[in-house]
C-alpha cells in the first residue's frame, strides 16, 4: 500500500547533496499561528511541503529577504545560511519535512556563530 502524504510544486531543479555519511529525518511540523522556527541554519539539506497554512520564510537568499509559501508549494533549504519561517496568519501551518544532514549533526542549528553565512 503506498500513501500520498504530501505533494508540492517547485519551479527549478533540486539538488541535494550531503558529503559523507548522511542520516535522513522525516517531521511533521505545525507552527500555530504566531509560532516561529527561531533564527537558525543548517548542515544539510532540507526539502519540505506546506500542506495547509502561509509559511513566511525569511533568508537573505530571497528577493527582499522574503517569501512566502502557500498549500502545495514546495521549500528547499541549502546548508549555511541563516534563515527563519513564521505563521503570520490565522491557521496552523502544517509542513512535511525531509532532512538530509551529516551523520551526528543536529538537523537544525541555533547557533548562529556557527552557521556559514551568519546574515
Amino acid at each position: 500500500m503506498v500513501e500520498e502524504i504530501a505533494q508540492g510544486k517547485q519551479p527549478g531543479p533540486v539538488d541535494v547533496r550531503v558529503d559523507g555519511p548522511a542520516q535522513v529525518n522525516f517531521r511533521k511540523i505545525t507552527l500555530p499561528p504566531g509560532a516561529s522556527t527561531g533564527r537558525h541554519c543548517h548542515y544539510g539539506q532540507l526539502v519540505g511541503v506546506v500542506e495547509s497554512g502561509t509559511l513566511t520564510h525569511y533568508a537573505r537568499v530571497h528577493p527582499g529577504g522574503v517569501h512566502v509559501y502557500k498549500p502545495g508549494d514546495s521549500v528547499v533549504e541549502g546548508s549555511g545560511y541563516i534563515h527563519e519561517g513564521r505563521n503570520e496568519g490565522t491557521a496552523d501551518v502544517v509542513l512535511w519535512v525531509t532532512y538530509v544532514t551529516p551523520k551526528g549533526k543536529p538537523l537544525a542549528e541555533p547557533d548562529l556563530g556557527k552557521c556559514a553565512s551568519p546574515r
